[in-house]
């Protein structure tokens, strides 16, 4: 459940950057100071029908009219993304993405800046230098992350945190292990995954959970209901692979980023692919815990 409003005044600006800025173009050299809290970020790359800027698909607050859909209905699959929407796109600075020149290396301070320096084994301070993005900006280049511009943004550091859950997601040991299937949803870490006994069967994999407000609901929840084809009620957006576990909070697919610094409205949003894979890993019944806390709400 994540909403399609945007601030006026980001929309104004975002519909000026959508004229100036061409599909594939490159950022600005490195501008002012590093942005102050709340400051704005946009995707690095302008928009299009491979990486839309209004991505939210928001759903009801209360619990769906549940069903039992036709065979029919089950057989249609969702649509898929448009090609080049995989692609990793950071959010950068206003400022940067409005330009519309190539950035060597950025002088700006991201605002993962200091997990991407302890990640990287620079030293931590939290202060962009020329050493730091360097050296980000090698990461960036090696994962296939656009612009490679150094800036330690939120899909920067969404893919480092993937990287080292990779081998074992619940190394703490933060979600139960049962004999059944366990759907895992670390907010912290913004990863789900399945786990059944101590092995893992899918993921773990990034994903975007509720924003300050709206917060996806902790503790012990079930599989209630799966709608492959749901679209929201409230605003008639598409909501592939649903499978809620909490009233009107659910897994499901977005067309767009799932790094969008705000968060949902409370579901747990994942890629199509990796929503798709999903669908077919959890049956009604199963357990969803969710624990932790997304950063900023």
């Amino acid at each position: 459940m994540i909403s399609t409003r945007m601030t006026v005044r980001g929309g104004a600006l975002l519909l000026a950057l959508v004229v100036v800025l061409p599909v594939g173009s490159a950022l600005a050299e490195p501008g002012p100071p590093a942005p102050g809290p709340g400051s704005e970020l946009v995707p690095g790359v302008a928009p299009g029908p491979q990486q839309p800027w209004q991505v939210d698909t928001p759903d009801q607050m209360l619990a769906p009219k549940v069903y039992t859909p036709t065979a029919e209905e089950d057989a249609v699959e969702p649509r898929d993304v448009a090609p080049g929407a995989a692609v990793l796109v950071e959010y950068v600075p206003l400022g940067d993405a409005a330009a519309g020149k190539a950035v060597a290396c950025t002088q700006r301070t991201g605002p993962h800046q200091r997990q991407v320096e302890r990640w990287l084994k620079l030293t931590v301070d939290g202060k962009q230098s020329a050493s730091d993005c360097r050296a980000i900006r090698a990461f960036q280049r090696k994962h296939g992350i656009k612009p490679d511009s150094g800036f330690a943004g939120p899909v920067t550091w969404a893919q480092m945190r993937l990287l080292s859950a990779k081998k074992n997601p619940n190394a703490a040991g933060k979600c139960p292990v049962r004999t059944q299937r366990v759907a895992c949803v670390d907010l912290a870490r913004q990863l789900t995954w399945v786990q059944k006994g101590g092995t893992v069967v899918f993921g773990p994999v990034p994903m975007r959970s509720g924003r300050a407000g709206y917060r996806t609901r902790t503790g012990w929840h079930k599989i209630y209901w799966k709608h492959k084809n749901h679209w929201s009620t409230l605003y008639n957006s598409p909501m592939p692979y649903s499978q809620f576990f909490d009233g009107g909070q659910a897994f499901h697919a977005i067309y767009g980023s799932i790094y969008d610094p705000n968060g949902s409205w409370g579901c747990v949003n994942l890629r199509l692919a990796d929503a798709r894979a999903l669908w077919g890993v959890l049956k009604k019944g199963d357990g969803v815990y969710v624990w932790g806390r997304r950063a900023g709400t």
